[in-house]
């Protein structure tokens, strides 16, 4: 039939919202697909790419190549970007699904867990996403400020690659930052900070940590800071050893290395401590600022499916701490009329199709991919196989959309929608624009880049160079 959906003559529309690693995958996947398909990208920030540009740490620049993946695909000639365009606030996803065919929710996870103890809320305790979304310039959280100036010992909660960036970030010489994108207001902070000893705190094993061979490596190689490790704590209990023998390489690497490391003495520059099996359970405080961390010490057990799980013991001690990061996860933000895991952070769905509920059944033509899908976990090459899995299942649903194919309005009617609500969209083409003066930025600094971390200058900036 001429007006297939997905035919030359009658194109799949379909709508992404946010602009990271996942998002990019869809559409990807979605180009590349046998269907003629147009999308447009919709972001709450003028700028793309999401934890990529937000997230990755400032010295893992080579990370940051896969944005010319990006690139390319963004080239194609039925794309369009709506930068500073949020759904919520701009545009409803109710109004999406009146303009496109399918809406695609790739919004990753913008807030972080909480661990759930007394004293979250004293001065000196932050998040680990306020810390990266700050050095990295990311707008949300230009306006931290965290005292490094006035702390000597901090602690990191979590054993993941988050906690292994902050960690570094922490330890190492700014003078080895110097050039990379990090803000000038991050830079200066850290060249006058009076931190000497930081306390990575992981609830599980040695063998279960979370963290990438690569990225303990990393900490154990700065020249600023000694790793400092317990030769006890990675000597391996039977579950532990019985278990390891089961997992991927990767795994046993990173116990081989802490126990090369262990037993080294604190060093004159800064300590990295690593604390396995030990659980934060209190915050304590004095007129309102942390002055400590009540830490339980836990224990390895047999869970049915034979993986080692820790439960805490009766053993604590108390370390005093000047601030603490905690590092414990992502979790997503709910979006109006988007049924929302509150435990989970996450958007209900089955296989990518959005569901009324947990079980539910799915709403048509709503899907989401990523964090915002499956919960934070897993690298940016990640979301590769998991958006493409999305896709499919999209495509999969192509033919129950024919009764709904003239629902979809032309391309222009969003565009038509944003201008009466007077939106000031950033285009691809303004983003590299913008992109072009961050590196130039960068060059008269001796930098990688020197990014844009407000969206008010961005948008000024943007102004001015679409002449």
């Amino acid at each position: 039939m001429a007006n297939t959906l997905g035919s030359p003559e009658r194109p799949l529309r379909v709508a992404v919202v946010g602009s990271g690693p996942s998002g990019f995958y869809a559409i990807g996947a979605l180009f590349k697909s046998d269907h003629e398909v147009e999308v447009d990208l919709f972001d709450r920030l003028p700028t793309p790419f999401g934890l990529v540009r937000g997230g990755v740490a400032p010295d893992h620049q080579k990370i940051k190549n896969v944005v010319r993946i990006y690139d390319k695909t963004a080239a194609h000639e039925k794309f369009r970007f709506f930068g500073n365009v949020k759904v919520g606030r701009d545009v409803s996803v109710e109004e999406l699904l009146e303009h496109y065919d399918q809406v695609v929710l790739a919004v990753g996870n913008e807030s972080d867990r909480s661990m759930g103890i007394p004293g979250e809320d004293l001065e000196g305790v932050y998040s680990a996403t306020e810390f990266v979304g700050w050095y990295n310039g990311h707008p949300d959280f230009q306006d931290r400020s965290f005292g490094l100036d006035r702390a000597t010992r901090v602690g990191v909660v979590g054993n993941g690659n988050v906690s292994m960036d902050v960690t570094r970030i922490l330890a190492q010489s700014p003078d080895d930052l110097a050039e990379t994108d990090i803000t000038d207001t991050a830079l200066e902070a850290l060249r006058n900070s009076s931190v000497r000893d930081i306390y990575i705190l992981g609830r599980r094993g040695p063998a279960q940590a979370a963290f990438s061979s690569k990225e303990i490596r990393e900490i154990g190689e700065l020249e600023t800071a000694t790793l400092c490790v317990d030769p006890e704590a990675v000597d391996l209990d039977e579950l532990s050893t019985s278990w390891l023998e089961t997992q991927p390489r990767s795994s046993v690497r990173n116990v081989e290395y802490l126990q090369e490391k262990a037993g080294a003495e604190p060093g004159q520059g800064r300590n990295v401590h690593c604390k396995f099996l030990v659980s934060p359970v209190e915050l304590l405080g004095e007129d309102g600022k942390l002055r400590a961390a009540r830490i339980q010490h836990n224990e390895l057990y047999a869970s049915d499916d034979g993986t080692p799980r820790p439960r805490g013991t009766d053993l604590h001690e108390e370390l005093e701490l000047d601030l603490v990061f905690k590092a414990v996860g992502y979790r997503g933000v709910p979006i109006e009329g988007v049924p929302f895991h509150e435990r989970w952070g996450t958007f209900h769905n089955e296989e990518g199709r959005i569901t009324e509920g947990e079980g539910g059944a799915p709403i048509p033509r709503l899907y989401v991919v990523g964090w915002a899908k499956r919960g934070p976990s897993g690298l940016i090459g990640t979301n590769g196989p998991d958006s493409q899995a999305t896709v499919a299942k999209m495509l999969e649903d192509l033919d129950s959309l024919a009764d709904q194919a003239a629902v979809a309005r032309g391309p222009e009617s969003i565009a038509s929608l944003l201008e009466s609500r007077e939106v000031d969209w950033v285009t691809y083409e303004d983003w590299q624009k913008l992109d072009a003066e961050e590196v130039r930025r960068g060059e008269a600094k001796g930098k990688v880049r020197e990014k844009f971390t407000d969206v008010a200058s961005m948008m000024t900036a943007i102004g001015e160079l679409r002449g």
